[in-house]
C-alpha cells in the first residue's frame, strides 16, 4: 500500500509541474511566434506522412562521396577546400521515438550542401524497450562509419529520443572518444512528464528521476564532446520544456533557444538548420580550450548556485 500511495505522490508531482508547463506552453502558443509555430509544425507533419515509408529501408554507408563536389556550386564547394578535415568528418543522424530517418530529409540535404561529405541517417527498431541497448546500436554505428571513412571522430544528431540515445553512448559507453559534437533537438535531458503517459519500459525510463536520467546526471569529467543543445519555448512534448537544456558541470554546451518550433518541426525549420550546420562547419573548440572554458563554466555555476 505504501509503494501505491508513492506512486500516486510522484504521478500527482509530475502532473501539478506537467499542467504549469502546458499553461505557460499555452501562453506561447497565443503569440505570433506560436501561431507561426503551430503552421510549421503541422505543415511538417502533412509532409512527413507522407515521406515516412521511404525512411523504413536502411541505407548503406558510401564514403566514394567523401570529397565530391560535383553537384556543388562554387560557394558551397568552400567548406571542402578550405577546412576538408572538418568537411570529411561523417555525420550520423538519429531519429526520435516511433519515426525513421525520413525526419533528416531536410537536414541532410543542408549538411550535403554545406560541403559535409557523409552524412549518415540511420534506423534503430520502433519497438525498442531499452535506451542503453538503442545506444549500444549507435555504438556500432559509429565504429561503422570510423572503420569505412577512416576518421577518427564523427559529429551526431539527434532528434527527441534519439539526442537522450547519442548522449548515454558519450556519457556512459565510452564514446566521448569518437564523437566531436553532439547535436541534440528537443531531447529530455532530465526527462519528460509526458513520459507518465505511457506505461512501456522505454518511456520510464525517460521519467524525470529515472535511473537513466541519474546516470546521465553522474560526473562525467574530461569529457572532449562538444553538446549544441537546441530547445524550444513551445515544445509539446517535452514538459516542462526547460527540460530540454543540459546542465551539466562536467560537459561544454551551447544552447540555441527557438520560441516558434514545435517538437515535429525542429529538422526542417530553416533557423534551426542554419544555426545547426553552421556550428558543424566552424568545427570544435581544440580539447584543451575546450577544457579551459568547461572549467570556468563550472565554477560560474558553483557561484551562481543558491547556498
Amino acid at each position: 500500500m505504501a509503494t501505491v500511495r508513492a506512486g500516486l505522490h510522484r504521478l500527482a508531482t509530475a502532473a501539478g509541474g506537467g499542467f504549469s508547463a502546458v499553461s505557460y506552453a499555452a501562453r506561447a502558443l497565443a503569440s505570433p511566434a506560436g501561431v507561426r509555430g503551430i503552421a510549421l509544425e503541422w505543415a511538417w507533419l502533412s509532409a512527413h506522412v507522407a515521406l515516412y515509408p521511404v525512411g523504413l529501408a536502411g541505407e548503406k554507408i558510401a564514403p566514394r562521396d567523401l570529397y565530391r563536389t560535383d553537384d556543388l556550386d562554387p560557394v558551397q564547394r568552400s567548406l571542402v577546400c578550405a577546412d576538408p578535415h572538418t568537411a570529411g568528418t561523417p555525420i550520423l543522424l538519429i531519429h526520435g521515438i516511433m519515426d525513421n530517418r525520413s525526419v533528416f530529409t531536410v537536414f541532410r540535404r543542408a549538411l550535403r550542401r554545406r560541403g559535409f561529405g557523409l552524412v549518415h541517417a540511420v534506423n534503430y527498431s520502433l519497438f525498442t524497450g531499452d535506451l542503453r541497448s538503442a545506444a549500444r546500436e549507435v555504438a556500432e554505428h559509429v565504429a561503422r562509419l570510423r572503420e569505412a571513412t577512416g576518421a577518427d571522430r564523427v559529429h551526431i544528431v539527434g532528434h527527441s529520443l534519439g539526442g537522450v540515445i547519442a548522449r548515454y553512448y558519450v556519457q556512459c559507453l565510452g564514446g566521448a572518444e569518437s564523437v566531436d559534437t553532439l547535436v541534440t533537438l528537443g531531447s529530455p535531458h532530465t526527462g519528460t512528464n509526458t513520459a507518465y503517459l505511457l506505461p512501456t519500459p522505454l518511456a520510464r525510463q525517460l521519467r524525470p528521476g529515472s535511473d537513466v536520467m541519474a546516470e546521465l546526471a553522474a560526473p562525467a569529467p574530461d569529457c572532449p564532446t562538444r553538446f549544441v543543445v537546441v530547445w524550444s519555448r513551445i515544445d509539446e512534448m517535452i514538459v516542462p520544456q526547460r527540460n530540454a537544456r543540459l546542465r551539466h558541470p562536467d560537459l561544454l554546451v551551447e544552447e540555441l533557444e527557438v520560441d516558434d518550433v514545435g517538437h515535429l518541426a525542429m529538422p526542417v525549420d530553416p533557423r534551426v538548420v542554419h544555426g545547426v550546420v553552421s556550428r558543424l562547419a566552424h568545427g570544435a573548440l581544440p580539447l584543451h580550450l575546450a577544457r579551459r572554458l568547461r572549467n570556468r563554466s563550472s565554477t560560474e555555476n558553483a557561484r551562481s548556485s543558491p547556498a
